[in-house]
């Protein structure tokens, strides 16, 4: 498409076009990549540049289609970064197309053509890991105002318990059309005979009399309403697959990514609870998206959830480190200097993933205030330990214990929650180990048998 002769964004003010001007750019930003992570709750794409941007963005509603437009001061346009833009696949949720282009000597404009209304939120963030500058657009459907509710949503509508009142209507339904049959039904008139069959049959009489009141008696006893005991409620788990989109969490030497790992994982184990009696799931991702701390604690709350279970993969910088870990959340300090460097290094994820924190400070940072309880770290303990005795049978067990620290992810309010250490990515050994479906699935199986374990053992927390 030639660009720089074509109008690409028309308003019913006037018209916003983008051509190829004359650059005269001063120390111009170059554009290291372009990414996009495509999902249903959200999309999110990334320009990840070497230098600081100034930028500001609009929505045009009208006419349609909707379009984002983006003006960004101090980038260069190259024929690299026109490249990365093209490169945007348009099989979003959201977005239908993006181009890019020279607005003034000075702004290079980018526009994204939008499948619907959408919420956007657009910020920047500085250099950290290997990152280098970037440019978040996170793109939410204008429906939910809420990011976590659609993650929940049709909770209740899955494995739903029988309506007691619907149960004792159609028991006093069924009643009724009992009593109207017993009605209809006639006996034969009794035919004169002997002085002693009469006798006999005035005894007989007497007898189909009381028989006759007792069924009447045990009728009206059935169609007394029956007082229906309360059901309880399924054991709600919500299982955390950790890092995703931005966030690749650690990387093995074969360029195994943990969050794939931890998202296979965490799918077979969502498997395994579905077909369990009395029990739900939540999934806090079931794709490669990115999802903040504070988030996943939200929906954690937001599902009334019983456990919290958080899957991931271990790292060292030494290869020879192996084996499988619990960590549970500690009320203060750490167990150990590798259980609080391990919690600093998950505690880091909203950094590298990209998390808007002002957004995550006006919705969701009251939920990681610490309310911890003893009992809820106590329970943690004991799931932890559970899972451990059957991760044993799976792998070598790196910890033996049951280690805490200040995991952020595991703060949910009065929820058990674990973290489980599938194996060591940087290991080789074990990194060809976790890449198996067979391995990923002893390890699914081992997570939901120590949960049922525990719960079978302490069910305490259906009253929480």
């Amino acid at each position: 498409m030639d660009i720089s002769r074509r109008t690409l964004i028309g308003t019913t003010t006037g018209t916003l076009a983008l051509t190829l001007l004359p650059v005269r750019v001063a120390h111009a930003a170059q554009m290291v990549d372009v990414r996009m992570w495509p999902a249903e709750e959200y999309t999110r794409v990334t320009l990840e540049h070497d230098e600081p941007i100034k930028f500001k963005y609009f929505l045009v509603r009208s006419p349609m289609p909707y379009r984002l437009v983006v003006d960004i001061e101090g980038l260069k346009l190259t024929a690299k970064l026109q490249k990365m833009i093209s490169d945007v696949s348009p099989k979003d949720p959201y977005i239908q197309a993006v181009r890019i282009g020279q607005f003034t000597p000075t702004v290079v404009r980018l526009v994204m053509d939008l499948k619907s209304e959408v919420r956007p939120e657009v910020f920047s963030l500085k250099p950290v890991a290997n990152y280098k500058y970037r440019l978040i657009f996170d793109i939410y459907p204008v429906q939910s105002e809420d990011p976590i509710a659609g993650v929940i949503a049709g909770l209740n509508n899955k494995g739903q318990q029988k309506d007691p009142l619907g149960d004792l209507i159609a028991q006093n339904r069924q009643s009724a059309k009992q009593n109207e049959s017993s009605k209809e039904t006639k006996t034969e008139p009794q035919k004169p005979a002997q002085t002693a069959k009469n006798t006999n049959a005035e005894k007989n009489k007497a007898q189909a009399s009381t028989s006759k009141s007792k069924t009447a008696a045990e009728t009206k006893k059935q169609t007394q309403p029956k007082a229906v005991a309360p059901k309880k409620r399924d054991i709600v788990i919500v299982v955390d697959a950790g890092h995703g989109g931005e966030d690749p969490g650690a990387v093995g030497k074969r360029k195994t990514y943990e969050k794939h790992i931890t998202l296979s994982i965490a799918k077979r184990l969502e498997r395994l609870i579905k077909r369990e009696k009395g029990m739900k799931v939540v999934m806090t991702r079931s794709s490669d998206h990115f999802v903040s701390l504070s988030q996943r604690v939200m929906i954690a709350q937001k599902a009334k959830a019983h456990l919290f279970v958080s899957i991931h993969a271990d790292a060292w910088t030494k290869p020879s480190a192996k084996g499988s870990s619990v960590y549970a959340l500690a009320e203060r300090g750490a167990t150990s200097s590798a259980a609080r460097w391990l919690a600093k290094n998950q505690n880091d994820a909203d950094l590298i993933g990209g998390a808007n924190f002002k957004e995550v400070d006006r919705r969701l940072q009251s939920v990681l205030v610490d309310m911890t309880t003893s009992w809820k770290i106590n329970y943690s303990l004991e799931l932890g330990h559970s899972v451990l005795q059957y991760l044993s049978r799976v792998n070598t067990l790196h910890r033996r214990q049951v280690e805490q620290a200040g995991f952020l992810v595991l703060k949910a309010p009065g929820i058990p929650s674990i973290l489980v250490e599938t194996a060591f990515i940087s290991n080789p050994q074990e990194e060809r180990k976790l890449k198996t479906a067979a391995y990923q699935q002893k390890v699914a199986d081992a997570i939901l048998k120590g949960i049922k374990a525990q719960v079978k053992k302490n069910d305490s927390i259906m009253q929480s």
